[in-house]
């Protein structure tokens, strides 16, 4: 199956990236939500410490990378969530329906920042 990598730069999600591939599937593109300015991020839903070293990802596993600022709050912190104007769960939609397009499309960039 062909996926794409939610990472954050930090252990976990790299982890994750290995686990993939160790189960067949490939890795086609390197998504990641980053916050508005260089400081880390206090959000509820995302690790943002790592976010200078995303394009080192990219760059050493020649993928493509797909980029969002996090624009939105944890507003929806309950377990069963629902969609929710200005949540930052909405940033995390967004960048994927942007790689699914792009992907569909066959357009996939070096970098894609939004």
């Amino acid at each position: 199956m062909k996926v794409v990598a939610l990472i954050s730069g930090g252990k976990d999600s790299c982890y994750n990236m290995m686990q993939c591939v160790a189960a067949g599937h490939r890795i086609v593109a390197l998504a990641n939500l980053r916050p508005a300015n260089t400081d880390e991020l206090d959000s509820y839903m995302y690790q943002t410490v790592g976010h200078q070293a995303i394009d080192l990802y990219s760059e050493a596993m020649d993928l493509p990378l797909y980029r969002r600022t996090i624009q939105g709050s944890s507003l929806d912190i309950s377990r069963n969530y629902s969609v929710t104007e200005g949540d930052e769960v909405e940033d995390l939609y967004e960048l994927l329906k942007l790689v699914k397009t792009c992907t569909i499309n066959n357009r996939l960039p070096l970098v894609l920042t939004e």
